[in-house]
């Protein structure tokens, strides 16, 4: 039997190992103690192990191990909820009770492909021959009756449907409480929930479009490797978001030396100052000042410039720029009649010229040329 080894598969390939490879730092001691962390981990692996049985049947490698045909079928059921908590635990730093109920599909249909499992090499690589209609390959005689496989594309694609319609209104529903403009924001966290859930849609849409156009299986090998791009896209988002540009000098290091805050802590204190400046918009003030945001915060100045520098990467008055520009855009597409140097007031800042350099600086055009 000829194998096809094309760039679909070497792509695919590739994919898993790095998925394989992005797990790792996913469940680390360190990172693992952040449930969303462990839940994004979850979706890696899952995504990992589903487009692994793609790259074997495609291929035709599967024929030297048809024991696992049709194994990653009860962890596709894996991705839609881990997805979903994942968001979840970042809008409100934890799932809720009963968080595991949202799993008892996969362990439904493991139990239900159980008796497949069991059967001989013969009834798996009919199986695998049926899926993906390959030509010239005649079915092995078996003699199978007490089991029938289920058509497991259909009940899985409206499993990840509805897990992707819950992600959709929960994130709109976060946006809206916390007044972010779904397409404008530049806020680390909504920024994160926007692209994750966009993700999930297009996977969504595009399993749609390929089984429209593709009898079966025939097609997988299409979203697998957009599968693949998706898990590069997580590494990219998880290497920006990382520290490793961001080292210091040696003598740098010692400024947060005797810093007590661990990095958990640092995650929500960055949460909880994000939803304080969304909601109470302190930096509308002019002489809004580090000790009072600190303050508010309940922390001390030098816990909060670590939150600030380490946790978003920026200093504070780039913190409070983009904040301030955020809100003067809102106010450019929702006051088209109110003077630009009004809003430059309304947002903190007391010169005109100030304001309008800042805000080319953020967004590449003056308030005039954004709003037209």
């Amino acid at each position: 039997m000829p194998y096809k080894i094309d760039l679909f598969a070497i792509f695919i390939f590739l994919g898993i190992v790095q998925a394989v490879f992005l797990s790792f730092f996913f469940f680390s001691k360190e990172h693992r103690k952040i449930q969303a962390n462990v839940l994004q981990g979850v979706v890696v692996l899952a995504m990992a192990a589903c487009t692994f049985e793609i790259l074997l049947c495609y291929t035709g490698y599967i024929i030297k191990c048809l024991w696992l045909v049709d194994f990653s079928e009860w962890i596709a059921f894996l991705i839609g909820p881990s997805f979903y908590l994942m968001l979840v635990s970042l809008v409100n730093s934890k799932t809720s009770k009963g968080w595991y109920g949202h799993f008892l599909p996969a362990l439904f249909w493991l139990l239900l492909q159980m008796p497949f499992f069991v059967q001989g090499d013969d009834v798996k690589f009919n199986a695998w021959i049926r899926a993906y209609h390959t030509p010239g390959i005649t079915f092995r005689p078996t003699q199978v009756h007490f089991f029938s496989a289920p058509h497991h594309s259909d009940f899985i694609l409206l499993h990840l449907t509805i897990y992707a319609a819950l992600s959709l209104v929960l994130v709109i529903k976060t946006f809206r409480a916390k007044t972010q403009s779904f397409w404008f924001t530049r806020l680390p966290v909504f920024v994160r929930l926007r692209a994750t859930t966009l993700q999930i849609v297009i996977v969504v849409v595009m399993i749609f479009v390929v089984k429209l156009f593709n009898r079966d299986d025939t097609g997988d090998h299409i979203f697998a490797a957009y599968m693949t791009v998706l898990i590069y896209l997580i590494s990219f988002q998880a290497i920006r978001e990382s520290g490793f540009f961001r080292q210091t000098s040696l003598t740098d290091g010692q400024k947060y030396k005797s810093s007590s805050l661990t990095a958990e802590w640092q995650q929500q204190l960055v949460i909880k100052l994000n939803e304080l400046m969304t909601e109470e918009k302190p930096f509308l003030k002019p002489d809004f000042s580090l000790p009072e945001l600190a303050n508010r915060m309940k922390i001390s100045v030098h816990q909060l410039s670590q939150v600030i520098n380490n946790g978003l990467g920026k200093s504070f008055f780039e913190m409070i720029a983009t904040f301030r520009i955020e809100e003067a855009k809102r106010l450019l597409r929702e006051k088209p009649n109110i003077k630009v140097e009004e809003i430059a007031e309304e947002v903190g800042y007391n010169s005109k010229s100030s304001f309008n350099s800042t805000f080319k600086k953020l967004t590449g055009k003056t308030p005039g040329e954004w709003r037209e």
